[in-house]
């Protein structure tokens, strides 16, 4: 492996206190690689060590979850191949959401499907995209409609205003990558909490991710700020939560966290047998297994 690879997973993450209920589903996780099977874009702004399947399912295993959601990561840009092996190497418990060219071909698209991919994901954050064209996601958009696909998206809490008559315009379910990253620390109750609230409330089939306290809580474990902020959100929308670790932590190699650590917040935002039952069983099933 070149020294320019970064790792930003934790080499020996703890065991969780906390025991996820039978069957329940990391609905928010990447691989990455193996490179010499399948090579990073050339567009990457970051390139990683190899972080396969073998690890993800031991991580799976671990933590006490059943199932895997695996979402494209923005290193191997548009080509699915790793994503598409690891949902084809995991005996039926891990789908996938996919990142795709516009120009894709109903057959491509078709192929996916018979792969496990079950949405397509628009990434805006441009750190990570030089180029994302409402005009074609939303054709995108319309087109994996009949495959019964839904929309996944990622954007930081500043162009949430902007992004309202494209959000408004996507004709699918959407989920919203880790709540559209608000700062929590402002609380429950904040400014980005309580825009984020008002895009839920416009339509009944937003979801989104109740995830990544070690993105968003820059005082960092146990991550109090994040879990004062995200429990009321959980607690009034229960229907539309999904959870995921977000291993193998993308870019966050200068502070990457315990796997372990970040299972055992799931009680904090989501303190009763029913909520985590929703969070991270009943509700990514009928999202990603519903077939």
């Amino acid at each position: 492996m070149s020294t320019d690879r970064i790792v930003s997973w934790h080499p020996d993450p703890s065991a969780p206190r906390y025991a996820p209920p039978p069957g329940a589903v990391d609905a928010h996780c990447h691989v990455f690689g193996p490179a010499d099977r399948f090579p990073f874009s050339p567009k990457a702004k970051y390139l990683p060590a190899d972080a396969g399947p073998e690890m993800l399912f031991g991580l799976r295993d671990h933590l006490g979850f059943a199932r895997n959601v695996i979402v494209q990561a923005s290193c191997h840009g548009t080509d699915n191949a790793a994503t598409l092996n690891a949902i084809a190497v995991s005996n039926g418990r891990a789908r996938g959401v996919a990142v795709v060219d516009p120009a894709i071909t109903d057959a491509e698209l078709e192929a996916l499907h018979a792969g496990g991919i079950r949405g397509v994901r628009f990434n805006f954050l441009k750190r990570l995209v030089d180029d994302a064209p409402k005009d074609k996601f939303l054709e995108v958009a319309r087109r994996i409609q009949p495959l019964g696909w839904h929309v996944v998206i990622y954007f930081e809490a500043d162009i949430l205003d902007e992004l309202r008559p494209f959000l408004d315009a996507i004709p699918t379910l959407i989920v919203v990558d880790h709540m559209g990253r608000p700062d929590v620390t402002q609380g429950p109750d904040g400014a980005d909490m309580r825009a984020f609230r008002a895009l839920l409330d416009t339509r009944e089939d937003i979801w989104f991710k109740a995830t990544c306290p070690d993105r968003l809580d820059p005082a960092g474990p146990p991550w109090e700020a994040f879990a004062a902020a995200v429990a009321p959100l959980v607690a009034d929308y229960p229907d539309r939560v999904l959870w995921g670790t977000d291993w193998p932590h993308p870019n966050m190699q200068d502070r990457v966290p315990d796997d372990g650590a970040l299972v055992d917040i799931i009680p904090r935002i989501a303190p009763t047998p029913e909520l985590q039952q929703a969070m991270l069983v009943d509700n990514p099933m009928r999202l990603y297994w519903a077939d």
